[in-house]
């Protein structure tokens, strides 16, 4: 996990490379000091050389200053190191989830996946730039510094020896109960995420169910269970401090016993002494670090573990069958077609679909709410693909072109529609960055944005501001099909989406596709009979199944369906 996880480094590797030297640099100058300190006492002060003191005591702190100044340095470069890798796993995370399908993005919450993108990603940042000082100094400390009290004092070494396995077993122990509490407070931290998303997303319906108190008490919900995982984890966590200061303190007074009696035998110097107990507090101050060292790997782990789910993710949908050809006529034929969203579902979504589009066509598809008109589009561009059957575009699989050309090819206005911060040019060139503006102005004119546009503010440079706030349902509606218009699409899927559009409205876009588009594949979802009557053929959804395809007048005099949805609206316009 280690290693993978460090494999993203990349070009931060120099900054991890001269951290690690400047801790190296550090470490030796800080065991230098101890026995420098040794001959000051043993040599000058014994014999009361003043010069030997002071060439001593500034050799002391010449290495002290060279030890802050590579101290700060690998703290600086550690830094880098850590936000640098941060970065690289940030960045190879989005880039993944673009390649996702949206069957892949059913196997994550969102609220989990932004988790994974800021929260995960900073403790694995945290413990690079917080843990690779201590990382390296400790074992060069501790080998170091073990090797300086055995040549001070074999006998006396032995003592502090029975402390490294107590403080061991402490650690392990410490570690094993950890780390699942570490992994479940990461997902409290999802479902908290979730509610913030959800309740501002959805802020407008709160508002108008007034239903703010419920979604507070929603919150402190998930709130206190994400408090409560942290107490656990972190009551866990602070017990590796007050645990490495018994052992060490307990030693340490061991240690000044069996050291005084030594001293009292003659067969230890107190300067010997004092420099011995400083390189023991070098060894038990190492092992404590090393503790935290693990601490922080064991948190970062857990996180590595949920940001490699997302990386290792099997992409569902790619490529390899693609043969570069491209989309130029806009014909479309399903053959007996199946399609559910998971495999393991018991039902299908879509049962034996079959139909052909002739490329220019118009066709609208019709059915009851549920009937998966959605889910049957959606195959079209390979939102999603079948689960049986074949989908062809001029007469080729739908698979033989690229994911790129082929959604670049069909355009699709979705039932949700989705508006971009920024202005309502910048929204617009999302179809097509290196529109014209007459291109621009002739799209608007056919999707009817041109009726309203002189109202807003500041024109095609007016804010739409987060999710298209600022303009009405209709509005919107119209903006994202111009921006569909603007892509040149061989094929133009509407999916329910001039349902806020009045009817005079959405004639004039219909008439206008009809006039500036002629060549163009138009397949038209809707819920009004109106919106689908001058199709050149009518689909008709029941449950997952064709149940009849028609036009207008062959399906009004025979199909039962059909003539249901029609009186009904009729009935609804007579009122």
């Amino acid at each position: 996990m280690l290693r993978r996880i460090f494999s993203y480094m990349k070009q931060y590797r120099k900054y991890a490379y001269l951290a690690l030297l400047c801790i190296g640099i550090e470490v030796v100058l800080e065991l230098l000091v101890p026995m420098i300190m040794s001959d000051l006492i043993d040599v000058g002060v014994a014999q009361g050389d003043e010069t030997y003191i002071i060439k001593r005591g500034l050799l002391m702190a010449l290495c002290a200053v060279l030890a802050l100044i590579f101290g700060i340095g690998s703290a600086r470069f550690s830094a880098l190191a850590g936000q640098g890798l941060g970065a690289n796993l940030r960045e190879t995370q989005y880039s993944k989830l673009q390649s996702y399908s949206f069957m892949n993005m059913d196997h994550f919450r969102t609220s989990s996946l932004v988790t994974r993108l800021t929260s995960d990603i900073t403790n694995i940042q945290n413990a690079i730039s917080s843990g690779m000082r201590p990382f390296g100094r400790s074992p060069v400390m501790l080998i170091a510094a073990t090797s300086i009290v055995f040549s001070i004092n074999a006998r006396l070494a032995l003592v502090f020896l029975v402390a490294l396995p107590v403080l061991a077993c402490l650690l392990i122990v410490i570690i094993i109960n950890i780390r699942p509490l570490y992994s479940k407070m990461q997902y409290a931290i999802d479902m908290v995420n979730r509610t913030i998303q959800e309740n501002l997303t959805a802020i407008r319906v709160v508002k108008a169910y007034v239903r703010g108190d419920y979604e507070i008490a929603r919150f402190d919900e998930v709130n206190s269970e994400l408090k409560n995982q942290s107490e656990k984890a972190f009551k866990t966590a602070v017990l590796n401090m007050p645990a490495m200061q018994y052992v060490m303190y307990s030693t340490i007074i061991c240690l000044l016993l069996y050291g005084g009696y030594l001293v009292n035998q003659g067969e230890l110097m107190i300067g010997q002494l004092t420099s011995f107990l400083s390189y023991v507090l070098v060894i038990l101050n190492s092992l404590m670090m090393m503790s935290n060292v693990f601490l922080l790997m064991t948190r970062s782990l857990a996180s590595g573990a949920r940001i490699m789910e997302v990386i290792d993710e099997k992409v569902d949908m790619t490529d390899d069958n693609a043969s570069g050809v491209l989309v130029e006529r806009g014909e479309v034929e399903f053959d007996h077609v199946w399609f559910k969203y998971r495999p393991d579902a018991k039902e299908y979504v879509l049962e034996d679909i079959t139909f052909h589009i002739e490329p220019g066509q118009t066709v609208g598809i019709i059915g009851q709410t549920g009937s998966a008109k959605t889910s049957l589009v959606q195959l079209i561009p390979r939102l999603y693909d079948a689960s049986r059957g074949t989908i062809k575009i001029d007469g080729r699989k739908v698979s033989e072109y690229t994911l790129e050309h082929l959604r670049d090819s069909v355009a699709m206005v979705l039932q949700k529609n989705t508006l971009f911060s920024g202005t309502l040019l910048s929204n617009l060139r999302w179809g097509d960055e290196n529109a014209s503006m007459e291109e621009i102005e002739q799209a608007c004119h056919i999707a009817c944005v041109d009726e309203f546009i002189d109202r807003l503010d500041n024109g095609y440079e007016t804010e739409m501001g987060q999710g298209g706030v600022n303009v009405s349902g209709g509005q919107k509606q119209r903006i994202c099909i111009a921006r569909a218009i603007l892509k040149k699409p061989k094929i133009l899927i509407l999916d329910d989406s001039t349902s806020a559009v009045d009817t005079a409205t959405e004639a004039k876009i219909r008439q206008g596709l009809a006039e500036k588009l002629p060549d163009m594949t138009k397949i038209i979802i809707a819920q009004r009979i109106s919106s689908v009557r001058h199709a050149d053929q009518i689909i008709i959804l029941d449950n997952g199944k064709i149940n009849a395809i028609g036009t207008h007048e062959s399906l009004l005099a025979g199909n039962k369906i059909y003539q249901e949805i029609y009186e009904s609206q009729k009935e609804g316009a007579d009122l």
